[in-house]
Parts: structure tokens; sequence; C-alpha cells
């Protein structure tokens, strides 16, 4: 059914007012909150997603990661996609490793010349990034929406508050409390890294040409291929996370952190740490064992993290342009 833009607009109006008579200060976030003033926005956003996974598989992931640097910072508002030298793109974590803008903004020209002002790019990150981790093989889950737009980036934030691979796995669990997530959810969506690559920059830390000093909790073989990949460069060359299924969505990620075989030192530690978090090797023993739990689970935590300090209601905006604020 076609609407006209003031019907649309007519539309959005009742849902807030809705919203605020019947719940308070705050609205929540629904799996059919478009259903009526932008039906389409599931197919559009699909088909650009699919498309973009055609010319390069890896964008699955790389839609995955930019949903979860987006959540961690501010709530998930979108603010990692605004433009800016003190944006959240140029931390630290994010600078020359955050992917997937140009999809965003494919999906939200597309989105405004049919539901102007109406679907917000906080919304379309989301969504992308589910249909990411479902055109990877991954499991469909209901992506809850109706978040609004951040007014502002937080490149501080993004430097201090995102989980690094470098940290003990006792300081990243505090940081996922930090935004309301436990550590079941540090496990299971550690397992998005079963899709996508890492630069050897994250992890040239475990590789060495001494015995002495390499790292124990690194298979030998993988760690001889590895140093030979990123010697003498300038620690931008990449490699897959998964070495098993570098680009489908499974639980291989996991069967190889009992083989010593986790890229990272942050995915290792989730089995072979000894800073005494017993709980995460037994969550990795039993995702490694059953796929089916995994994918159940992992739905879940995707939900809740898209639930962390979402605008709704009146807060935000609806941006025109990711980019910028309008």
């Amino acid at each position: 059914m076609e609407y006209s833009y003031s019907y649309r607009f007519m539309l959005v109006c009742s849902v807030l007012v809705l919203c605020f008579n019947t719940r308070g200060a705050r609205c929540q976030l629904s799996d059919d909150f478009y259903d009526y003033i932008c039906p389409d926005v599931y197919t559009v956003v699909q088909q650009h997603v699919y498309a973009a996974m055609r010319t390069e598989m890896r964008m699955g992931a790389s839609l995955l990661r930019l949903h979860f640097h987006d959540c961690f910072v501010n709530g998930c508002d979108g603010s990692i996609l605004l433009d800016g030298d003190d944006g959240e793109k140029f931390a630290l974590p994010n600078k020359n490793s955050v992917r997937g803008f140009e999809v965003i903004d494919a999906i939200k020209e597309d989105l405004e010349n049919i539901c102007p002002e109406v679907v917000s790019c906080a919304d379309i990150v989301a969504l992308a990034a589910g249909y990411g981790v479902l055109f990877s093989g991954g499991p469909y889950y209901d992506v809850l929406l109706g978040r609004r737009d951040g007014l502002v980036a937080n490149q501080s934030g993004a430097d201090n508050g995102l989980p690094s691979p470098f940290e003990p796995i006792k300081s990243i669990i505090q940081k996922f409390n930090d935004v309301g997530l436990d550590t079941t959810d540090v496990v299971v969506l550690s397992g998005g890294h079963t899709i996508g690559r890492a630069r050897c920059t994250l992890f040239s830390n475990r590789l060495s040409t001494t015995s002495s000093s390499a790292d124990p909790t690194l298979d030998a073989t993988m760690a001889a291929n590895l140093q030979s990949l990123c010697a003498g460069g300038d620690g931008n060359e990449t490699t897959v996370l998964d070495i098993t299924s570098a680009y489908v969505f499974d639980n291989r990620y996991y069967q190889n952190l009992l083989n010593q075989k986790g890229l990272l030192s942050s995915d290792q530690g989730l089995f072979s740490s000894d800073d005494g978090i017993a709980n995460t090797k037994e969550l990795v023993e039993t995702y490694s064992a059953n796929a089916h739990k995994f994918f159940w689970d992992f739905g879940r935590s995707m939900v809740k993290m898209g639930n962390i300090s979402p605008l709704t209601g009146d807060d935000g905006q609806i941006r025109k342009n990711c980019r910028v604020v309008n």
C-alpha cells in the first residue's frame, strides 16, 4: 500500500503520541515499528545488503561490527556514522578499520525517496547488521526498531569504552557490564568473529621470532603462518578471524579456540585465560558442541545489545543524511 508523505507524517505523530500516552516518557523498540509508516524498509535494506555482500562477502561482518561499535558508544544512536575529525570514525578502535558506511548511505538515500524523514540511520545500521548475519548463514532474529539518531559523536567514548583485543578478559567483561551486558553476552557476541578479517596490528603482539616470547596459547603452525604474513608490513595486512570457515556464520570459531587457533588474544582468552573467568571457558565448550544454542543465544544477545540506551519518542532526530545532523 502506498502512503502520501503527509499521511506518513500523521502516522509517525500518532506513534509518538501513543507512546507518550501509554508508556510514559520513552517509547519501547518493537518489531513492527515501520509496518504502517514505511513497510518497504525491510526490502530496501535486504536488497542493498545482499548486493553489497555479492560484491564482497566480508561486508556482512563489517555491517555487524558497525552496529556493535555504534551501540557501545552513546548507545545505538547512529553516532558512529557522523563525519568530522572529532567523530567516532577516527577513534583508535575505528580508524582504518570500521567499514560499511557507503552501504548505509545507499540504503538511506533510497529510503528518503520512499519514506522521507521516517527511518533513522540507527535503525538502518541495526537492520543491516541483522541481514549481514543472515546472509552469511547465521540466525534470523527479529530486529527491534524505533530508534532515533543522536546529535553528537563521542570520540573519547569510543577510545575508552570499546573493548580492545589487547585487554584481559576481566576488563572486557567489565566494559560489557558497563552497558548492561553480561558474561554470556561477551562470549556469544565474540562469536561474531566467525566471519570477517583483522589487521596484523591487532594480533602481532602474539607473534615472535623467538620461542621464549611466543604466545603459548597460539597454535605454533598458525603462529608461523601469521608471522610470515605480517613480516615487514605496516600492520594493515589482514587475515581471516576464523581460519576454518572464514565467511560462513557457524560455531567453528569456538572449535578453533579449543585448538588454540583464536586469532586475537581476546578471542583465545575466552578459553585459555587464567584470570579466573571459568564460565567463559564453559560457554566456549558449550557453543563449540552446539551450533543451535549458539545461534539462539546470538540472536538474543544481538537484540539485547541493540537495546543499549536507544533514543526514542522525541529525543534525537531522524537524520536526512546519516553523515551529518539536520
